[in-house]
């Protein structure tokens, strides 16, 4: 295979060489003890980032450690092959995608390598999070200033390239260090693409004359540094905006006398055009012990903006903006409604945070704001929060921008390009007023939040990015907007980046005398042209490698969910996905518990969504529905649906895998254990009257590992037993008192029917309890959730057209329906809709399902269930916190004047079957269940109550922590009729 490389507009381009990927990629195999990935799946993983941009790479190498890198480069110098450094991808500018080798440092190159307390420094590869980094120093009172909104995924090396900067870089600059990552540096050890390696960072005499005397290529590029300064240092000084959010061009006031000639500061920002990170120096902070949020309500977004150099002058730690559009569209989306009232009365809003010693002294400092505005003639609406979980929640309407923003219901689609712009804060409220009547001008309508106290504008712009006229007025307008936010003497970029999609802008900020500047610059690191070539200096235009454009015309497919919400298409939501790679977070949430577990972008949402794209586009990734790179990818996903609420944008891979495997298997046999688990509900209904036989042959030494082999199960898991009587039989028996109360359908779920009828048994007595009169179906009726996970989607849809049909006249009369498995009940409240969009019986029933905490809490608020007090741990089913949430168990545990701790545990790792397949899925689900919830279970006194409502979760807990959970309905009965069952194994 040969790869020719796009001319990036000079002469010493290798435009027109031709690389050797075959010789090189062995090579590579050879020397290298990190992975190797030149497949076309790996190197689709890895075509785009976040932006509208999309590249496909030469090939992909994760190094496991500095020589993996150094030998690399070197590699890639023979072959003359262009080189990109990438962390977490999450880039808005187009510079994490080329056609170049690209070194994934984030798997393995991800460590602390020194921490200087008294200095307060910590020195780390380029691979680490920016929270593995905080959450170390932090326990020293440390913290670090920058800080994105992607903490819990970007990595440094990443913030590095893009000069990055975050809410409490305001605290960053009041702490004297500056706001933005050059600001935050001491030194970095880098790699130039001819192999010559050095540490950087300020330049004194005495230490630029050592480099001197030392010679080699390091005194070539310091004395070219030298003169680059002295040639262009009048217009550094006159062009460069002295703003603190200038991100936008090279550093090159950072060569500068009066700036130490800090050749590490100057290199950050240059998103990898010139040089491999290869670790970092970072300043620290003292932390805040104790915070205040204060949160004030306009008029509007501008008058806002006007009251923030007010608001500067008591040093708040954090201080950002957020307008009436932004709320407008989260309502749309749903998105936090229960939380947006605590907003107080406005049309724009500033939360200013503060910190203190203590919540006293933070306290303090947010109420001298607050007096000094009550003198103001016009007193914005004020509300000083002292509640933690209320700090947060606001704080998540803030972070909700891109979630809120994307895929708006009855709004264009969205795209980055002038999401990014920074003027100085004095400025910012005119600046947001002459960029909304520019937006209005060409017909775009964003909401607009962002860091208002560093003057930076964020927002996510309608553009049409698929027709020719679109994309013309995408054009035009950029160079309009420029030109605005450079009569205001502002940055283009305030902590994103140029990349791709503002490298052509330079001219129009700096002129072109500076922007000549930059291209010298790169030239003294990189004369070979080979890093990140095409982004920043002599960039692609911002027009070239879009991800959609004119030529975007994806498989038109058949499906069997309807996709109600991406207009009845596979292909658009294929598209969901922004690629901002919240699913490669290493902790907390449920997304995406197969990353957490192997660390992989294959194995993220992101990764997966993205290989879906290239099928749909199929000009890379051929074979719709048959890709086995693509098949591989999802084999690990555990449908776990923590994408549908954790990713800001929902993409739903649970739904898209059952999609895919419903295709893929389309003509061939499945795995044996896609037929004993997917056919679940069948086999058991044969197995129920001869329990004890079954029971035989998979609880027996002698016979329970044969069956377990034929099945396909993992030897080292335990098969449930079947009960010796089935809760259908066991009402049959015990038919229930006739009752005035309420009439309520109890769902009898396939596992607890045929495993645990006990569980059932007690919801019944909780139900009826709580006056209900409380049936069950008159048919074995299953809603056929295992068969989702092998794409069984035709037997599937059929199983749900028997319910709607068996269950009409209750649907249609209102009837509640209560189920005490989790999954089956995400099943009546998202599939069910999504395979039956326009069937108003679906919808009915969808609305009116329950889980028991919700049906108790809304159907009978009034009943008194005996507070029991104790201790409970409470590990919620993946489906449950995706789909219904906790909120009901919270309050109804409230009431049991319980004391309770909801881990923030993820998926428990067995997800159905999936912790029960043999293999790699057995070892990510032990992986997955020892991210959290396993270690802590081993940890907990025997006294404390396990509460897990999904079959799967209290499998996995048996199983790996020896303990035997409690449903909540069984805790609820031991409440009311003290029946008590065994929490020991």
């Amino acid at each position: 295979m040969t790869v020719h490389s796009k001319s990036n507009g000079q002469d010493i381009a290798a435009s027109s060489d031709k690389i050797d990927v075959r010789m090189l990629h062995q090579e590579l195999k050879r020397k290298l003890q990190g992975e190797v990935r030149f497949d076309e799946g790996s190197r689709a993983l890895y075509s785009t980032d976040a932006s509208n941009y999309r590249q496909i790479p030469i090939g992909v190498v994760i190094p496991k450690n500095e020589k993996d890198i150094i030998d690399t480069v070197s590699l890639c110098k023979k072959y003359k092959a262009p080189i990109l450094s990438r962390g977490g991808g999450t880039s808005l500018a187009g510079q994490c995608c080329n056609v170049a080798v690209v070194m994934d440092m984030s798997k393995y190159f991800n460590k602390i390598l020194d921490f200087n307390i008294g200095e307060r420094t910590v020195t780390v590869q380029p691979g680490i999070s920016l929270d593995q980094v905080r959450n170390y120093v932090e326990e020293y009172d440390l913290t670090f200033g920058p800080d994105p909104a992607t903490h819990d995924h970007c990595t440094i090396g990443g913030m590095l390239g893009n000069n990055s900067c975050g809410v409490h870089s305001v605290m960053a600059e009041m702490e004297g260090t500056g706001a933005r990552m050059s600001d935050n540096i001491t030194e970095m050890t880098v790699l130039t693409y001819d192999g010559t390696r050095m540490i950087v960072g300020e330049t004194s005499k005495r230490k630029l004359d050592a480099i001197r005397r030392e010679g080699g290529r390091q005194k070539d590029i310091y004395n070219q540094l030298v003169d680059l300064r002295s040639k262009y240092e009048k217009q550094i000084r006159v062009k460069f905006p002295n703003i603190p959010r200038r991100v936008s061009g090279y550093n090159l006031p950072d060569l500068l006398s009066d700036s130490n000639f800090h050749v590490a500061k100057a290199l950050v920002g240059s998103e990898g055009t010139c040089v491999v990170i290869l670790n970092a120096t970072l300043k620290l902070l003292p932390k805040p012990k104790s915070k205040s949020l204060l949160v004030l309500g306009y008029s509007d977004v501008f008058e806002a903006g006007r009251h923030v150099m007010q608001i500067l002058k008591h040093k708040p730690i954090g201080l950002e903006g957020i307008d009436d559009k932004l709320i407008r569209y989260m309502e749309k989306k749903h998105l936090h409604e229960q939380d947006i009232p605590l907003l107080p009365k406005g049309k724009g809003w500033l939360l200013v945070e503060f910190g203190g010693k203590n919540k006293m002294d933070a306290d303090r400092k947010a109420n001298a704001v607050i007096q000094e505005l009550k003198k103001e003639k016009e007193v914005p609406a004020i509300k000083l929060f002292d509640d933690p979980e209320e700090e947060a929640k606001l704080w998540e309407i803030r972070e909700s921008g891109l979630g809120a923003t994307a895929w708006v219901p009855g709004e264009p689609d969205s795209f980055p390009g002038w999401e990014d712009s920074a003027v100085s804060p004095s400025r910012i409220g005119e600046y947001l007023r002459d960029l909304r009547n520019l937006f209005n001008r060409y017909g775009y309508n964003p909401a607009l939040y962002g860091h208002f106290g560093q003057g930076c504008v964020h927002c996510r712009v309608g553009f049409d990015l698929y027709t020719q006229q679109g994309i013309a007025k995408y054009k035009e307008f950029t160079k309009d907007a420029a030109q605005l936010v450079a009569k205001y003497g502002g940055s283009i970029s305030g902590e994103h980046g140029d990349g791709q999609s503002r490298g052509d802008l330079l001219e129009l900020m700096y002129g072109k005398e500076l922007v000549n500047a930059f291209r010298e610059f790169k030239l003294i690191w990189d004369p070979t042209w080979k890093m990140n070539p095409g982004k920043v200096v002599d960039p692609y235009g911002r027009l070239e490698n879009l991800r959609l454009g004119t030529d975007y015309e994806p498989a038109k497919v058949d499906t069997y969910f309807r996709y109600p919400d991406d207009h009845g298409s596979f292909a658009h939501a294929s598209l969901r996905c922004v690629g901002v790679g919240k699913c490669r977070r290493y902790e907390g949430g449920t997304m995406c518990p197969s990353f957490m577990a192997t660390h992989e972008e294959e194995h993220s949402t992101r990764g997966r969504a993205h290989l879906l794209f290239e099928m749909m586009q199929g000009d890379f990734i051929h074979g719709p529905w048959k890709n086995e790179q693509v098949k591989r990818a999802l084999d690990l996903c555990l449908a776990c649906k923590g994408c549908k609420s954790d990713c800001p944008v929902n993409v739903d891979m649970a739904t898209y895998k059952a999609e895919f495997l419903s295709h893929y298997y389309h003509g061939k046999l499945r795995p044996r254990i896609a037929y004993f688990f997917g056919h679940i509900y069948s086999w058991a209904r044969l197995a129920a009257p001869i329990a004890g036989l079954a029971n035989f042959f998979t609880q027996t030494r002698l016979f329970s590992p044969l069956f377990k082999k034929a099945a396909g199960i993992d030897r080292h898991r335990s098969i449930p037993p079947f009960a010796k009587e089935t809760f259908r039989s066991w009402c049959k028996a015990n038919k229930p008192p006739d009752s005035d109360g309420k009439r309520i359908i109890l769902w009898v779920d396939t596992f607890n029917n045929f495993f645990l009828p006990d569980t059932l048994k007690a919801a019944l007595r909780v139900l009826t309890a709580a006056g209900f009169d409380v049936v069950i179906p008159g048919k074995n009726l299953c809603c056929g959730r295992p068969l989702y996970d092998y794409g069984m989607l035709r037997t599937a849809k059929r199983r749900l057209t028997q319910i709607l049909e068996e269950l009409q006249m209750d649907i249609r009369n209102g009837t509640p329906v209560v189920g005490i498995e989790p999954s089956c009940i995400a099943v009546f409240r998202d599939e069910l809709t999504n395979l039956f969009p326009d069937d108003e019986d679906a919808k009915r029933l969808a609305q009116q399902t329950y889980t028991l905490a919700e049906c108790l809490m809304q159907e009978a608020p009034d009943f008194h269930v005996p507070p029991i007090g104790g201790k409970v741990i409470v590990h919620g089913h993946c489906h449950h916190k995706a789909i219904m949430k906790m909120d009901a168990d919270e309050l109804l545990l409230k009431k049991l004047k319980v004391d309770y701790t909801l881990l923030n545990s993820g998926c428990c790792g067995m997800a159905g079957s999936f912790g029960y397949e043999n293999g790699r899925n057995y070892d990510v689900s032990v992986k997955a269940g020892e991210n959290v919830l396993l270690p802590k279970l081993r940890k907990t006194g025997s006294d404390t109550i396990i509460l897990a409502d999904g079959f799967s979760c209290r499998s996995q807990i048996e199983h790996l922590a020896k303990r035997s959970p409690w449903h909540l309905a069984e805790f609820l009965d031991h409440a009311i009729h003290k029946s008590k069952p065994d929490i020991t194994v």
